[in-house]
């Protein structure tokens, strides 16, 4: 009867550690996926600036007296 209960541990130690793993890689996933939507946010707040200062662009061409058309090209790169 011994001899069952030790073996019995055995089996329990193999599933321990298995589970063990199982929690940091569930662990490391999730860090990597906050990382990633932190990077995302960050990404989308340089978007939004670079539009502001296109759309501060568009205005100020705009109020020389150019049209839509050659504002947008003037502020994209043209001439």
């Amino acid at each position: 009867m011994t001899e069952e209960k030790k073996t019995d541990k055995k089996k329990c130690g193999g599933k321990s550690k298995a589970m063990f793993f199982y929690g940091i890689i569930q662990l490391s996933t999730n860090v990597v996926s906050a990382v990633a939507l932190a990077a995302i946010a960050l990404s989308l707040y340089s978007v939004k600036q670079e539009s502001k200062l296109f759309n501060e662009c568009i205005e100020e061409v705009q109020s020389i007296g150019k049209s839509s058309s050659d504002a947008v090209r003037f502020c994209n790169g043209g001439k």
